[in-house]
């Protein structure tokens, strides 16, 4: 069984080396690249201040963790939730960083990589989009993934949405979708297939005219020139 988890952070600032801290933690759970609703989220009390460009980022107030609990207390429920899945994380030197940081101030808990394997997508998205724009927003633009309730950051919602993209970019599904209802025979693991109406109109063939054929020819002309003669077309 293959075991994905969707993983994203929001934090006090940008330095877990000058003390800060995570103030909130979302994942999504992906079985056979598939979401199956268990998810983890929360938030967390950082006892310390939250720098003023960060709350412009995500909009967490201090205010709002006043009453949160701390690191220490869900460590055992989120390390026991992560343990052996592999992590999708979109800029993970950052989160993880973040996550190490936190498991350092605690006894008894080795690198987050020691439970877990670990798989950058801006990484990712670089190799298969090289000199491109490569940030989350960018990914959705480019794999049509609709990120409009994204006004202000948030660790469950960016976890939601980079796990579409991600499917997106491996080429599977696109669509982050809990539905697993089955076919006609009511089978809940065979997806849902949609039946084209046999009197629809036949497709539209349009064939290639002569102009459009000899550049073509000269085009594999042009390839076998190239190749010295030896080419796979001539053997089939």
């Amino acid at each position: 069984m293959s075991r994905q988890i969707v993983l994203d952070t929001e934090t006090t600032g940008l330095e877990p080396s000058h003390g800060h801290r995570i103030i909130e933690i979302g994942c999504v759970e992906l079985i056979e690249r598939r979401a199956t609703g268990n998810d983890f989220h929360q938030y967390l009390q950082p006892d310390r201040e939250i720098d003023a460009g960060a709350i412009e980022v995500h909009g967490i107030t201090n205010e709002f963790l006043a009453d949160k609990p701390r690191f220490a207390d869900v460590v055992q429920d989120f390390m026991d939730y992560i343990q052996g899945a592999e992590l999708i994380i979109h800029n993970a030197p950052f989160d993880v960083g973040f996550i190490d940081a936190e498991l350092r101030r605690l006894e008894n808990w080795n690198p987050l990589d020691s439970y877990c394997s670990i798989v950058d997508t801006l990484v990712m998205a670089r190799q298969k989009h090289p000199g491109q724009r490569n940030s989350l927003d960018a990914l959705c633009g480019r794999y049509d993934i609709d990120n409009s309730q994204r006004q202000k950051h948030g660790a469950l919602l960016d976890a939601e949405i980079l796990a579409e993209v991600y499917l997106a970019m491996t080429g599977g599904q696109s669509a982050l979708s809990l539905d697993t209802a089955g076919g006609e025979d009511g089978d809940a693991e065979t997806p849902k297939i949609r039946r084209l109406p046999s009197d629809r109109p036949p497709l539209t063939v349009i064939r290639a005219n002569a102009a459009e054929q000899e550049l073509h020819r000269q085009c594999l002309q042009n390839i076998e020139n190239a190749m010295d003669g030896k080419v796979l077309w001539r053997d089939s």
